[in-house]
């Protein structure tokens, strides 16, 4: 009996111990980002010299932390994946606090009174096309076609 236990318990180190990388543990990849991919700039000009470069409009999501339809667009809007990607790929996307830091006179300089308030701006910054609350993966593509057709007129 006393033998049996030795060899289980051997068994069990041996396995268990046991690991083709030396021990060495590899770093879990970070995951790909999904849903709409908002630039860390904190500076409109910033935000339009990546525009210009990208050959790329500019979306403005306009919120404030106790805006519960921002939140529902966070949560609901910003992380379709089918919608992220149309945004990722013929937007320049800035997210800007109207209450804190630059987002203040942003706010004031475009005249924004409601949250959220979208706009979608050419590479000078000029209004293309603008919508006062929130809106749905629909309604905001329909909005940023307007904007492309508009700006490819102008």
């Amino acid at each position: 009996m006393k033998q049996f236990f030795f060899i289980t318990i051997i068994a069990l180190f041996t396995f268990a111990c046991n690991s083709t990388k030396g021990g060495i543990v590899e770093p879990t990849p970070e995951p790909e980002p999904t849903g709409v991919q908002f630039t860390d700039h904190d500076k409109l000009m910033d935000v339009l010299e990546v525009a210009k470069t990208s050959n790329k409009l500019v979306f403005v999501d306009f919120y404030t932390t106790w805006c519960l339809p921002c939140k529902l667009m966070d949560e609901d809007v910003f992380t379709d994946e089918e919608f992220a990607t149309y945004m990722n790929d013929n937007f320049i996307n800035f997210k800007v606090n109207a209450e804190k830091g630059n987002g203040a006179n942003l706010a004031l300089l475009y005249q924004v009174a409601a949250y959220p308030t979208l706009l979608f701006l050419d590479e000078e910054g000029n209004v293309l096309v603008q919508k006062v609350g929130a809106a749905y993966q629909t309604e905001l593509r329909q909005m940023g076609d307007e904007a492309k057709s508009l700006a490819v007129t102008n």
